[in-house]
């Protein structure tokens, strides 16, 4: 499937990814202070005090710019923007349910990530971990095309620098926003 829009795809005509275990031994971590850069250009500390919810996605497509080889057939890998969008969509009520912060993270560079926050008008700082140090700190699960690493797409509420919460896998990714949200209201 080679669908020319990023937001626009058949979740049944793709893989879903299996859970292999990597949400569980992520749960309950102690968040290391590692500030990241922000497409906002902070740098961002996801140990800070208060709650904080981030999804982790394997990166966003640029629009007229071709996926790697064999994207779609990763299971998982395909959905970053509509995940993105999600979360824009519903960013207010996440912020009325509790969550006090809320990030995209990626291993993508900032300037790649600057042109998906500005092009899809979104509230929130997208993150990167282009060196892999908060993955590695944290044992995010990853799977690489060629040279290229990348993050499986999970979403975590860190509450006073703990990972409270892991949602992993993620499938499909525009439902991820919701499923926190729902999560959020019930355990405000």
């Amino acid at each position: 499937m080679r669908d020319n829009s990023l937001t626009d795809v058949d979740w049944d005509a793709l893989p879903q990814p299996e859970d292999d275990g990597a949400g569980k031994r992520v749960e309950g971590f102690a968040v290391p202070s590692l500030p990241l850069p922000a497409t906002d250009d902070t740098n961002i500390d996801l140990s800070a005090p208060g709650r904080t919810v981030v999804f982790v996605y394997p990166m966003t497509g640029t629009p007229g710019t071709e996926l790697p080889d064999g994207w779609d057939g990763i299971p998982g890998a395909r959905g970053c923007t509509p995940q993105a969008c999600a979360f824009r969509d519903l960013h207010a009520e996440l912020e009325q349910a509790g969550a006090g912060r809320v990030f995209g993270l990626s291993t993508q560079t900032v300037e790649d990530q600057k042109e998906a926050a500005e092009r899809l008008h979104l509230p929130y700082p997208l993150l990167s971990d282009h060196g892999l140090l908060f993955a590695d700190a944290m044992g995010l699960p990853r799977f690489s095309i060629g040279e290229a690493t990348f993050l499986k797409r999970m979403t975590l509420v860190i509450e006073e620098s703990f990972v409270k919460k892991v949602f992993y896998p993620v499938f499909p990714p525009d439902r991820a926003a919701t499923d926190v949200l729902e999560w959020l209201r019930a355990n405000a």
